[in-house]
């Protein structure tokens, strides 16, 4: 196979201003529905890039768990990579891609993490083998292989026996305030629809972008 010759032409939709939200959170709600409609896996599944204090970047995939005009809300390990980088520079962005659709959303902003009623909240709303493996595994650290891990799952499992799992004090959320986003939409021979919106003191500005 050569990746060189790889191409799909996009003709699905177009991306006009006249039909996007005024609101891009909204804008965005509207899209994760109807990629779900279209039976997309995961449409919440989004790219979280980060950088360390010097500027080194790293991604990986999220679950986005909640979006409103506040932000948008994920979890994970705050001794993580991601969770070091997001407290030594908070600032990061977000990637959804729905290629069913030949739809992607960028979304930049800060993060800062949310009250820990909200995420004991949502912790206690996880399934107990996903609050037990949170417990267990030291997030991004070097492990001598897979019997340790799940012997430290184990170990939890014994350890809480049929109790109910608290939070763990390494476990939260995040809320990424957005400050842009930027809505794109595949179009034929590359002449993509992107659609910007900044945050310009409370309000939102509009403006389209070249492909």
């Amino acid at each position: 196979m050569s990746v060189t010759s790889l191409r799909t032409d996009y003709a699905q939709g177009e991306l006009d201003e006249t039909t996007l939200l005024a609101s891009p959170t909204a804008q965005l709600s509207r899209w994760l529905e109807e990629a779900h409609a279209r039976g997309v896996a995961e449409p919440n599944a989004m790219t979280l890039s980060t950088a360390s204090r010097d500027g080194a970047p790293s991604s990986r995939i999220v679950l986005l768990r909640d979006v409103s005009e506040a932000g948008l809300q994920f979890f994970t390990n705050y001794e993580s990579r991601k969770g070091e980088e997001m407290r030594a520079n908070p600032r990061a962005s977000l990637l959804f891609f729905w290629p069913q659709l030949e739809r992607q959303v960028r979304v930049e902003g800060t993060v800062e993490k949310l009250p820990e009623a909200v995420s004991a909240a949502y912790f206690a709303s996880r399934p107990r083998g996903s609050q037990l493996g949170a417990w267990a595994s030291k997030q991004s650290a070097v492990i001598e292989g897979r019997d340790a891990l799940e012997a430290s799952f184990r170990d939890i499992e014994a350890r809480f026996g049929d109790a109910p799992i608290p939070l763990p004090p390494f476990w939260g959320g995040y809320l990424l305030v957005p400050r842009r986003f930027e809505f794109w939409q595949g179009r034929q021979s590359r002449l993509h629809d992107r659609i910007a919106y900044d945050l310009s003191g409370a309000e939102y500005t509009r403006s389209r972008l070249s492909p």
